[in-house]
């Protein structure tokens, strides 16, 4: 900004000061060309003077109205005119030779006229003032230009400069929004053609990243599902042992196993910018069961589903709450007998929906929930604090109380309505 209002400096004097110094040139041109006027018109009657004086005497009458004085200085040595003194220039011109000298206060046109009594001179007198008459106000117009185009390219300098750093900060916010991990981060693109294309190259890199990062939350959380189907059949077999030392052993490898597996899928599912912010609870909770629902029967455990017509919307995403039911359910099969019965409920409340496991299983211990990722006996289990972080990012809570029947434990996921909301 700086810069550009030097150059610009720089060229309206270079182009002022010529200008200035032209007016003051051409004030002086114009004066000094009505007095070589004045001085022919008067030299036209000085060499007839002896024949007709009176002619003379009216035509300098005529010229010395204005600020100029013209004079004639005659061969007897005589003044006819404005009084004027004799110069050394009125000396040189009676030899012959017109000429434009500078005298106190001005400047003196000389016109030799030849006549029978010899040479005359006529003098005419130009003061500073008309030689300098209008300079002053046509310098106090172009500095006047000069200034108003100063203005002018200092302020359109700053809005292209605003205009120009505005881009640059929404792109540098936007990278470093995406470098600290927010993906979502765009920017519109605006500015100058060059600013615009690295906009335009800075999402399509944000579209990218966030491409990548999806695929891969979406390949861990999908192999992690696939591996919730034998880690359960894994644990048929162990209940199987006939060694109730040997059944402990692996009992715990197994739980520990599916602990790494809830924190697969938490992590995969977690902070994903391009993950619906809402979702149908029902239509979550109806696939889940369906999910579910193989293994349940596998084990001879009645499942109830649950659900009111029409849409439920949450705001959760669709796969985080599926991963909260997840550990929710699988809690219920490891942490209670085979055969035990458990509903998946969702039902309608003032701005929230609330989705519910419920089981009849021995229900739980003092205690059991104190601890996040401790296992308890009865129906609580590892990987609840899946389901609380959950209900807690969306705004809601994780209730826990009595099961089917007044037995076994209900874990209710309650959740803002995004009815509500919108």
């Amino acid at each position: 900004m700086r810069y550009g209002l030097a150059m610009t400096s720089v060229m309206l004097v270079a182009f002022l000061v010529p200008l200035g110094l032209l007016a003051r040139s051409l004030a002086a041109e114009r004066a000094l060309t009505g007095a070589r006027q004045d001085a022919q018109q008067v030299a036209m009657f000085t060499g007839v003077v002896a024949q007709d004086p009176s002619r003379l005497q009216a035509t300098l009458l005529a010229v010395n109205g204005g600020a100029r004085r013209t004079s004639v200085f005659l061969p007897d040595g005589s003044v006819v005119g404005a009084q004027a003194s004799r110069s050394p220039s009125v000396d040189l011109a009676t030899l012959g030779r017109a000429l434009t000298a500078r005298v106190d206060g001005g400047v003196e046109v000389l016109l030799p006229v030849g006549g029978p009594a010899g040479t005359a001179v006529v003098r005419t007198f130009v003061p500073d003032a008309l030689l300098t008459a209008g300079v002053m106000r046509a310098w106090s117009v172009l500095a006047l230009v000069g200034v108003v185009l100063l203005v002018v390219t200092a302020f359109a300098g700053d809005r292209i400069a605003a205009r120009l750093s505005r881009s640059v900060r929404d792109l540098a916010d936007v990278a470093e929004r995406l470098g600290s991990g927010d993906l979502g981060a765009r920017v519109a693109p605006s500015g100058p053609a060059e600013i615009v294309s690295v906009g335009a190259v800075l999402n399509g890199l944000g579209d990218r990243v966030a491409g990548l990062l999806a695929d891969e939350r979406e390949l861990v959380a999908d192999l992690s599902h696939r591996l919730r189907t034998p880690i359960t059949a894994l644990r048929l077999d162990v209940d199987l042992l006939a060694d109730p030392g040997e059944r402990a052993r692996v009992g715990a490898h197994v739980d520990g196993l599916v602990v790494a597996v809830d924190t697969v899928i938490h992590a995969a599912r977690t902070h994903d910018p391009r993950q619906p912010a809402a979702c149908d609870a029902a239509e979550v909770v109806r696939a889940r069961a369906t999910f579910w629902g193989v293994l349940a029967v596998h084990q001879g455990r009645p499942l109830t589903v649950d659900v009111p017509p029409g849409p439920t919307p949450v705001d959760v995403g669709a796969a985080e709450l599926g991963a909260a039911l997840d550990v929710l359910v699988d809690n219920v099969l490891r942490h209670t007998p085979t055969g035990t019965a458990l509903a998946l409920t969702v039902h309608r409340g003032p701005g929230v929906v609330v989705v519910a496991v419920a089981d009849a299983g021995p229900g739980l211990a003092d205690g059991a929930l104190t601890q996040r990722g401790r296992s308890g006996t009865g129906s609580t289990g590892l990987g609840v604090d899946v389901a609380q972080r959950t209900a807690e990012r969306a705004g809601g809570r994780l209730e826990v109380g009595p099961g089917l029947e007044g037995r076994g434990a209900r874990f209710a996921l309650v959740l803002p309505s995004a009815l509500t909301h919108s």
